[in-house]
């Protein structure tokens, strides 16, 4: 009986074996394709820039506070400044955020395409992946 049900795993156990054996897979290091994509490198620095615009609504509201003596005026600046702040922080978080989901799109699809291309079955995040796979990081070119 213990002889039958070994033989019955053994055969389960290779029959599974073969059929992932005809399986092509593939690994991409995703944080390495951002980090070398000239998209993300340009949404960066455009981000610091906007960043920056951020930082003189700070600086121009405490220079104003600082030529004030008046509570009631200083709270009216705080105000207005305080809202500048947010309105164009929500703005420029809601820009980015749009604009990072289109180049992880691009990166996405640049991804299929490869696998398409390669007849590739499966393609994996390289940090998920603990072994096997083509590491195919250095082929996939995005912008």
């Amino acid at each position: 009986m213990k002889k039958s049900l070994f033989i019955v795993a053994l055969g389960f156990f290779l029959t599974n074996c073969c059929s992932y054996a005809e399986n092509s897979v593939a690994v991409v290091d995703l944080q390495k394709v951002v980090s070398n994509s000239s998209q993300v490198k340009q949404l960066n620095q455009e981000h610091a820039k906007k960043m920056e615009e951020l930082n003189k609504i700070i600086v121009n509201a405490r220079g104003e506070i600082a030529n004030e003596t008046d509570e009631n005026k200083i709270i009216k600046i705080e105000e207005k400044y305080t809202n500048e702040f947010n309105t164009k922080k929500s703005l420029l978080e809601k820009d980015y955020n749009n604009r990072l989901s289109a180049i992880e799109k691009n990166i996405k699809d640049e991804i299929t395409k490869k696998a398409q291309k390669e007849n590739y079955d499966y393609v994996f995040a390289k940090s998920v992946l603990l072994y096997g796979g083509k590491d195919i990081t250095s082929e996939i070119n995005v912008k």
